[in-house]
């Protein structure tokens, strides 16, 4: 079977294993109810992210079994994937102290980086820059980063599936730009089929929610893409990070407003600028879809640009990055929520 065949396989399986979880979270209680921190009005069963975590996890083996995939791939993806989705369960069943998922988070990203092997170098502007040892803690704090900022911005229905879809999206195409005929595309796409399943559940309205144990595995593996893109073509790191673009602005930004203003940045809060957007729109489904549509119609034809080489990648990530900044102070990111009219 070709990976194309593994990928609709997989959208098959997860859809039905997000349907099976759903069932389980109504039968075992495992509902996330509405308090005054959350976007959604009605108790949801959660945890539907296990269905990304199993499909994908079931689809790199299939391509590993065929010799599709080098198995450092697939024990960095595997395994790292694996320990962010464990404690993530946990924390969605059972709360799990800070301490503890944030050193499983900084454990399953030096898993991945100590598969993935060396860092590529950074271009700027025609100048590679070799990290060296410090890169690899800059790498985990990145990965860390990615991993949390995904887990915030899982807030409103089908955003983060929809984030997930278009970003790997891009990022195949931008490797197909960059490199014609290569062979490292399906891990993207095995994970885009796998989110695609989950989506039909959780489109506004949503049926059940993602959960830690999804955000924070697709925030994690995402990173580990983006890194292992570098290692194909250095310009490819700068193509994930512009694909992903509304998601590290919102979040970066949101949180550093809170942190200026002295808050604690883990406490819950409902003052992302997509949040703001989806109250004043009073629908999940249209913001959902814009940042679908940012990512597409914004983001992407830029990243096109920079594997191709027709734009250095750093210029790429400014050009941007300068209007989502805008769109974060427009919709209020990071503000206190008092000050939302």
């Amino acid at each position: 079977m070709n990976p194309w065949g593994i990928a609709l396989l997989i959208a098959g399986l997860s859809l039905s294993l997000t349907g099976i979880i759903r069932r389980y979270a109504l039968a075992r209680n495992l509902i996330d109810v509405p308090n005054n921190r959350s976007s959604h009005q009605a108790p949801t069963p959660r945890g539907g992210g296990l269905a990304i975590v199993l499909s994908f996890l079931a689809g790199l083996l299939c391509l590993w079994l065929l010799d599709s995939m080098p198995t450092r791939i697939l024990l960095a993806l595997s395994g790292a994937g694996f320990l962010v989705a464990w404690i993530g369960f946990l924390d969605d069943r059972h709360h799990v102290a800070p301490k503890w998922r944030l050193g499983t988070h900084f454990l399953g990203a030096a898993w991945g980086l100590f598969w993935l092997g060396t860092l590529p170098p950074l271009p700027v502007f025609g100048h590679m820059i070799y990290l060296g040892w410090p890169g690899y803690v800059l790498a985990a704090v990145y990965l860390v980063w990615l991993l949390n900022l995904y887990n915030f911005m899982d807030g409103i229905d089908g955003i983060a599936g929809i984030e997930a879809i278009t970003v790997c999206l891009g990022g195949s195409l931008a490797y197909a730009l960059s490199v014609p005929g290569g062979q490292d595309w399906p891990a993207p796409i095995l994970l885009l089929s796998a989110v695609s399943g989950f989506l039909y559940w959780n489109f506004p309205k949503a049926k059940i929610f993602m959960g830690d144990s999804g955000s924070g595995f697709l925030g994690l593996i995402l990173g580990l893409l983006s890194i292992q893109a570098g290692r194909i073509n250095p310009e490819l790191f700068w193509c994930w990070l512009i694909l992903l673009g509304v998601f590290v602005v919102d979040a970066t930004t949101t949180l550093l407003r809170r942190v200026l203003r002295g808050e604690a940045f883990h406490e819950a809060h409902r003052s992302h600028a997509y949040q703001y957007a989806a109250r004043r729109c009073a629908a999940h489904r249209h913001i959902s879809i814009a940042v679908g549509l940012i990512n597409l119609l914004w983001l992407l034809p830029l990243a096109l640009l920079v594997s191709r080489g027709s734009l250095p990648g750093l210029a790429g990530l400014l050009i941007a990055y300068t209007p989502l900044v805008w769109c974060a102070f427009l919709y209020k990111a990071g503000a206190k929520e008092q000050q939302e009219v």
